[in-house]
């Protein structure tokens, strides 16, 4: 008895090991499907996890996923979100994806300097469902900014240009408020490093400089160097003279600048009026941030774009200087064949 006792028992360990193997085996072998997107909602259990795969074809079976699952001891570990599943895949690479938790997203970049429409348009191209009008309302609205913690009446120079993996599906509320969040991260991080109290009328006046700066000059060199010029002009109450200030006023992104704009009454006319315009005229980065915060000492008060392909300007303090550098530029552009530079 005890010599057929261990036969039977032998016989049933090998049998539960050949068992095991058959189902690893069947578990770690990769199986073709249709790559697709798929989201597991909140509150999901490993049942249903398990269904929702099965009627996607991601898994052949539910029974045997749950059983894998179950193996494995980690059905409480599986987390909600919006995951790519992509073929061959295995039981395991499955369970690892929906494990880990790291849900698909779209990679959008925005440049420095775009303006909140610009942002708009770069985002559409990912998210076909946006509203121009909601976004527009909402850019524009100071109840919705003073909710961010902003300082201006408007979200204009406060979305923080950069590259983001972001939901596949969002909108219009959720991308402003992300893209907000993320300039008050960088400015936050700022202040700590910055030894002049930041109040909301400076953060406003920074924000503001850094985006005129951001749109006259491409050169990492000549942020400082321009913050200066502009707050050198602004003490001596000299309008700042920036065309781009014009350029927004009407979306004039390009293109020629005519006299009728630049003899506009708008307080965003810095051809006109001196002092910073009233607020934000596109989206800076954190290198003109950091510029706007820190200006280069520097005794200029003019600069002109060289237009030798370069993309450099030509600083001086002197209108004397100025006009000299501006024929320079003229030549230059017959020259190279480049376009007229800003002032």
């Amino acid at each position: 008895m005890k010599k057929l006792f261990t036969f039977f028992l032998m016989t049933n360990v090998v049998l539960a090991l050949a068992i095991v193997l058959l189902f690893q085996k069947k578990w770690s072998q990769e199986h073709t499907f249709a790559s697709q997107t798929l989201s597991i909602p909140k509150g999901a259990g490993l049942s249903k996890v398990s269904q929702i795969l099965e009627s996607a074809k991601i898994i052949p079976d539910a029974l045997d996923f749950k059983l894998f699952v179950k193996w494995k001891g980690v059905e409480k570990e599986l987390k909600s979100g919006t995951y790519t599943f992509s073929s061959p895949a295995s039981f395991q690479n499955i369970l690892d994806l929906i494990k880990k938790g790291h849900s698909a997203s779209v990679k959008v970049t925005i440049p420095e300097g775009r303006a909140s429409w610009e942002i708009y348009s770069i985002l559409k191209i990912h998210y076909p469902n946006l509203d121009s009008n909601k976004w527009e309302q909402l850019v524009h609205s100071s109840q919705f900014a003073k909710k961010l913690g902003l300082p201006g009446k408007n979200l204009e120079g406060f979305l923080l240009p950069e590259t983001y993996y972001l939901p596949l599906e969002a909108s219009e509320t959720y991308l402003l408020t992300y893209l907000a969040k993320q300039h008050i991260k960088v400015w936050n991080s700022l202040s700590k490093s910055n030894s002049k109290p930041f109040n909301r009328v400076r953060h406003l006046g920074v924000v503001t400089l850094a985006s005129i700066v951001e749109e006259e000059t491409a050169v990492e060199s000549e942020r400082a160097n321009i913050a200066g010029v502009f707050w050198n002009r602004t003490l001596k109450k000299m309008p700042l003279g920036a065309d781009p200030t014009v350029r927004f006023i009407y979306r004039n992104l390009d293109g020629p600048i005519y006299k009728s704009q630049l003899n506009s009454n708008s307080p965003y006319n810095t051809r006109k009026f001196a002092g910073l315009p009233p607020g934000p005229i596109s989206n800076p980065g954190k290198a003109s941030l950091i510029a706007a915060l820190q200006p280069g000492s520097t005794k200029d008060l003019y600069f002109v774009g060289k237009d030798n392909g370069s993309r450099e300007h030509f600083f001086s303090s002197s209108l004397k200087d100025h006009n000299r550098f501006k024929n320079i530029a003229a030549g230059n552009r017959k020259k190279y064949g480049t376009a007229k530079g800003l002032y």
